[in-house]
């Protein structure tokens, strides 16, 4: 059963992105147990690129239609200031096609922000050419999500004209 990578920057924390995920999880009764990890980044320091190590969190399902469904996700500051968040799914081929596009779909819905905009303060601090920002709506794109009409479920979920 070979699968594929998907990794995409976004705009929401780690914590954000895994909180996301479990819900999703938890709605739809699969089981899934906690990752917890480091990874090598680069960071940037005037000419010369600093190696560190990043803490990854992450979620992985463990039984059912989503078997080896996995989430990964780290931030890290590639410049001087600033921070970029990427996530990591790895996808099990049984779950390709619509399938994974709902449930990509649903996973950006539960974020509490669009994952592929940043802030113009965001992207002035983090570099505001970096080509990430670009890479994240082309890839969100290419996996069937409609770019335009993002609308997280608690926005949706809550009933509109009351001040309580």
């Amino acid at each position: 059963m070979v699968g594929r990578l998907l990794e995409i920057p976004t705009s929401v924390s780690p914590t954000d992105a895994v909180r996301a995920l479990r819900l999703l999880g938890e709605a739809r009764g699969w089981s899934m147990k906690r990752l917890e990890e480091s990874r090598m980044v680069h960071r940037w320091a005037i000419i010369m690129p600093l190696t560190r190590q990043a803490q990854v969190l992450g979620l992985e399902f463990e039984d059912g239609l989503v078997l080896g469904l996995s989430l990964r996700t780290w931030s890290h500051t590639p410049g001087s200031a600033g921070r970029l968040t990427h996530v990591s799914f790895e996808i099990p081929a049984a779950i390709e096609g619509e399938f994974w596009t709902e449930i990509l779909d649903e996973w950006s819905s539960r974020l509490p922000r669009c994952p592929w905009r940043w802030t113009f303060g965001e992207r002035s601090m983090i570099g505001y050419l970096l080509p990430e920002y670009r890479r994240s709506r082309v890839l969100f794109g290419r996996e069937g999500i409609d770019l335009k009409n993002w609308a997280s479920r608690e926005e949706s979920s809550t009933p509109s004209g009351t001040d309580d």
